[in-house]
C-alpha cells in the first residue's frame, strides 16, 4: 500500500487529517477519462465523473479516519490512489472501537445512496435526460459508483471492509489473534476467487470494458493478497504475545488482564524498551516517568497504581 512518502502529493488538512494524492491517480485518471468519452458530449463531463469518484472515495476514508478518531484513536493521513483509498486508521485494540472505525466507511455510501437517488429522481421528473442528457448520465453514474463501491467494499474478504468487519464481529468470540487469522485465511480464499473471475471475464469475452476490469480486478486481488499474508503474520505474532508469561500482582483495570512480562514497552522520550512494570513506570534509560501505562490487549490508559491488584491473604485455619 502507499504511504505518504511514497510518491504522494499532500493536498490539504482537515480536521487535522491530511489528504494526500498518489502520483499515479493522474495517470489512471487521464486513463479512464479518454476511455469513457463516448458517454459524453465533452470530455468536461468525463473529468467531472471522475472527480466525483475521487469525491466518494474521500468521504468514505473520512468517514474510517472521524470514526477512529471518536473511539480514541489516531488518524492522521488518508491516500487516495487508483485503486481506492487508504485511511492510516489505529484505533485502540478493541473489537467494538476497531469495528466502528471499520464500518463507518461503508454507512458513508449507504448515506449517500438516498442523496444520489433524489438528485437522479429529480433528474427524471425534470426532464433533464432529454434537455440536458449530460447531467442525467453524470448523476446515474455517480449513483452506480456508490453502489458499487459499497457493495465491493462489504464483501467479507480481508483486507476489504467487509473482512475486516467480520474479524470484528469475531474478535468478541475468538480473540485479537484468532479472529484475524480466520479472517485471514477466509481472504486468501476470496483473492483465489477474485483472481479465477479476472481470469475468466478476460478469457471469455472480447469486450474491451470486461478485460480492462479484468485487468483491474486482478491488479486488486495481488494487492489483497499481500495484504492477507501481512494479516497473517500479524496473526501469529499476536498468538504468540497471547502465550507470553504474564506478570503476578497486576491486571489492567478496564479488560483485567495481567500484563506481560518483559520489555514490552518503550519510553516516548529515549525510545528505548522497557518493563514499565519492573520499575514502577519510570524509564531506566533516561529517568522519565510516566503517568499512564498503557495495556498491551486493550489499548487502555490508566495509572500505575490502578494496575495494582490487592494481594488476597490466607484463610485462616
Amino acid at each position: 500500500m502507499p504511504t505518504a512518502r511514497q510518491g504522494s502529493i499532500r493536498l490539504f488538512r482537515f480536521a487535522g487529517i491530511d489528504l494526500f494524492l498518489h502520483w499515479s491517480w493522474f495517470l489512471v485518471a487521464i486513463y479512464e477519462i479518454n476511455g469513457r468519452g463516448r458517454h459524453y458530449s465533452s470530455p468536461a463531463w468525463n473529468v467531472a465523473e471522475y472527480l466525483g469518484l475521487f469525491f466518494i472515495v474521500m468521504l468514505h476514508e473520512f468517514g474510517h479516519a472521524l470514526a477512529c478518531r471518536q473511539v480514541g484513536g489516531t488518524a492522521n493521513q488518508i491516500v487516495l490512489w487508483p485503486l481506492g483509498g487508504v485511511a492510516y486508521v489505529n484505533p485502540p485494540p478493541r473489537p467494538g472501537a476497531t469495528l466502528w472505525s471499520i464500518a463507518a466507511g461503508p454507512l458513508v455510501n449507504v448515506a449517500l445512496l438516498p442523496v444520489l437517488y433524489a438528485l437522479l429522481w429529480a433528474s427524471r421528473s425534470l426532464g433533464w435526460a432529454q434537455s440536458m442528457p449530460d447531467v442525467h448520465v453524470l448523476l446515474n453514474a455517480l449513483l452506480w459508483i456508490d453502489v458499487t463501491l459499497l457493495v465491493f467494499n462489504i464483501l467479507p474478504i480481508y483486507p476489504l471492509d467487509g473482512g475486516q468487519i467480520l474479524r470484528s464481529l469475531l474478535w468478541f468470540v475468538l480473540g485479537r489473534a484468532r479472529s484475524l487469522m480466520v479472517a485471514t485465511i477466509l481472504g486468501f480464499v476470496g483473492v483465489a476467487a477474485l483472481i479465477g473471475l479476472a481470469f475468466w471475464m478476460r478469457s471469455t469475452t472480447h469486450s474491451e470494458n470486461y478485460a480492462k476490469n479484468a485487468a483491474w480486478l486482478g491488479i486488486l486481488a495481488v494487492f489483497m493478497l499481500m495484504n492477507c499474508w501481512t494479516g497473517l503474520r500479524h496473526a501469529q505474532e499476536l498468538l504468540r504475545f497471547e502465550k507470553l508469561p504474564r506478570r503476578d500482582g497486576f491486571a489492567c483495570p478496564t479488560c483485567k488482564t495481567s500484563p506481560p512480562l518483559g520489555e514490552m514497552w518503550k519510553c516516548g522520550r529515549c525510545s528505548q524498551p522497557f518493563d514499565t512494570f519492573q520499575t514502577n513506570a519510570v524509564c531506566p534509560h533516561c529517568s522519565a516517568q510516566f503517568a499512564g501505562t498503557q495495556c498491551l490487549d486493550c489499548g487502555g490508559v490508566r495509572p500505575m497504581n490502578d494496575w495494582v491488584v490487592a494481594a488476597v491473604a490466607p484463610a485462616r485455619l
